[in-house]
């Protein structure tokens, strides 16, 4: 058993690997983009539903050609489309957050600035001038 095992491995020279896996990796980039464009289409709120229903049927019965007349149609857009969902989600990440976190409340930034006093880090004044901050908030 042995020797059929390494009869196969010689039998699948080095450079078949190689061409099985550009060829792995090749489908692996073309069903991404395939997806990315139908995702892309489906996202754009410009576009009617006739439009996005189109396109879809061209990107499924002629796929390769489908999507690169696509992103040479609207490939620009598309970029554009991925930048402002991006900033989007990156807003609501900023909000929820600053939602979860809460606003401090002033006894929370007096007793803060008071830590702050007995450590050294503040003087009497800069304390004074602080606290008065906080209390005209």
């Amino acid at each position: 058993m042995n020797g059929a095992t390494l009869d196969l491995a010689v039998d699948y020279p080095l450079l078949n690997v190689f061409w099985t896996t550009m060829w792995v990796f090749l489908w692996v980039l073309w069903f991404s983009m395939l997806f990315r464009v139908i995702g892309d289409i489906f996202r754009d709120d410009g576009m009617s539903g006739w439009a996005k229903s189109g396109w879809t049927v061209f990107v499924v019965v002629l796929p390769f050609l489908g999507v690169f007349v696509y992103l040479i149609a609207r490939g620009r857009g598309m970029g554009e489309r991925a930048v402002k969902q991006a900033q989007q989600q990156e807003q609501q990440v900023r909000s929820y957050i600053r939602e979860t976190a809460g606003p401090t409340g002033h006894a929370e930034e007096l007793a803060r600035l008071a830590g702050l006093k007995n450590h050294g880090d503040l003087t009497p004044a800069e304390y004074e001038q602080a606290k008065a901050k906080v209390l005209a908030a």
